[in-house]
């Protein structure tokens, strides 16, 4: 079979590399020249870990290519992706589809045959049915279906998720189309991971439902932790105790700094419009939305804290910018709420990450970015730990104690017990598990 991949960004890219592993022939299609380039080089424009040896696996293999010529992929397609950005609309809230009804307009122009047209960006409700308006205005004998394929691809562990999913949804009504979509995920198939077939409605309600749901798991465990530091409770022992109930589940049961990233955020914030539009208002979710805007911003308040009350001279360590580990990825991140606020109340901040740093430097200016973790602490009043990196896990303690000014580490993540921070003479902060050694 031959795929074409509209977008190659985050989804485009590892969903492209993907369907090749499994034997399809895939062009990855992209305006943008010098991402191409970089592809081209094996060069990838975002970490994603093992996506470089997968994608120069199958560009050897003659399954994967890259191009900027929309026309020659779309006409030797049997499945059209569209993967290109969805990003919030400025001031709006609502979901800028711009990019998906240019990329509908242009597979139309070149369609050839019979052709499925799957959208696999993340799109409103009722996205599929303006596509197929597009297409059939544009192409009045275009032979079509459009299918609904949400991707449900997790930063950082994206080729697991893509090869060994929970489920694969698909929305169509047209058996046509299903069968086209059986045979791309065929290799599925046979490792028996659930393919559920519904409504192309549905299936783009499934996606924003999936994540909004997510956002607020992670929303509440979060309260639970303020909950906790008020009462004198363990959120990491009420995370287990509530976590070990099958309806419930442990996952996503992390408390921390909010949540950010390229998909909670937006999703979160399309919905609630969404619901708005059609009069069946969400006041849960938006009840998270603005829960969540409200906590990143104040979690540097808990870092002024720890210093006394005040940063105004003092130099702060920070350890992880990005929104979460094994990813570049700066979208909403914790970091540009928490560092801009230090700075604004005269702190120094200096300040690593194994991979953000360079998209970091875009967004965060006035920051001394350093060559690895201890760098950051040489003479600093307080470190802190806005993302929880492996690298971090394991740091030498004593080191750390004696670089540091004071010995003070606020953790954001919890990455360390408060008991042994206090005995090994550090005044720790953490998220709703109380504060040791001050």
């Amino acid at each position: 079979m031959h795929v074409a991949m509209i977008g190659s960004g985050y989804v485009g890219l590892v969903s492209g590399a993907c369907f090749s592993e499994f034997g399809v022939d895939v062009v990855c299609v992209d305006k943008d020249q010098s991402k191409i380039d970089m592809l081209e080089k094996g060069v990838m424009p975002i970490y994603e870990p093992g996506l470089d040896d997968l994608v120069e696996k199958n560009v050897k293999a003659g399954r994967l290519t890259f191009t900027t010529d929309f026309g020659p992929a779309v006409r030797n397609a049997d499945a059209v992706f569209i993967a290109v950005g969805t990003p919030t609309t400025k001031g709006g809230g609502h979901a800028d589809l711009s990019y998906v009804y240019a990329a509908a307009k242009e597979i139309a122009q070149n369609m050839n045959g019979y052709t499925v047209v799957v959208n696999k960006s993340t799109v409103p409700v009722g996205t599929g049915d303006e596509v197929e308006r597009i297409i059939r205005e544009t192409n009045p004998d275009a032979d079509f279906d459009v299918v609904s394929n949400p991707e449900f691809l997790r930063e950082g562990s994206a080729i697991g998720d893509f090869t060994h999913p929970d489920r694969v949804v698909i929305g169509t009504e047209s058996e046509r189309a299903r069968e086209v979509m059986r045979e791309l995920y065929r290799p599925l198939y046979l490792i028996e991971a659930p393919i559920v077939f519904t409504s192309r409605t549905s299936s783009e309600l499934i996606k924003y439902a999936a994540n909004t749901f997510l956002a607020t798991k992670i929303t509440f465990i979060n309260e639970m932790a303020d909950l906790c530091e008020k009462v004198g409770a363990d959120v990491h022992d009420v995370a287990k105790g509530i976590g070990l109930d099958g309806r419930i589940g442990k996952k996503f049961l992390h408390a921390g700094p909010g949540y950010g990233g390229s998909c909670f955020p937006k999703d979160t914030l399309a919905l609630v419009h969404t619901a708005r539009d059609v009069g069946a208002p969400l006041r849960i979710v938006e009840a998270v939305v603005d829960i969540n805007d409200k906590r990143k911003k104040a979690m540097a308040s808990r870092v002024i804290a720890a210093c006394g009350g005040s940063v105004a001279g003092k130099t702060i360590a920070v350890l992880g910018v990005t929104f979460k580990p094994n990813t570049d990825d700066m979208r909403d991140a914790p970091s540009l709420d928490i560092i801009p606020a230090l700075l604004e109340d005269d702190a120094t901040v200096r300040a690593y990450d194994p991979e953000g740093m360079e998209e970091a430097k875009k967004l965060l200016g006035d920051v001394e970015w350093c060559k690895d973790a201890y760098s950051t602490m040489n003479g600093a009043d307080a470190l802190v730990i806005i993302t929880e990196w492996n690298a971090f896990r394991g740091l030498d303690l004593d080191r750390v104690k004696s670089l540091l000014k004071s010995p003070i580490m606020v953790d954001l993540r919890n990455i360390y017990e408060p008991e042994e921070m206090a005995e090994s003479g550090f005044q720790y902060h953490c998220i709703g598990r109380g504060t040791a050694g001050a």
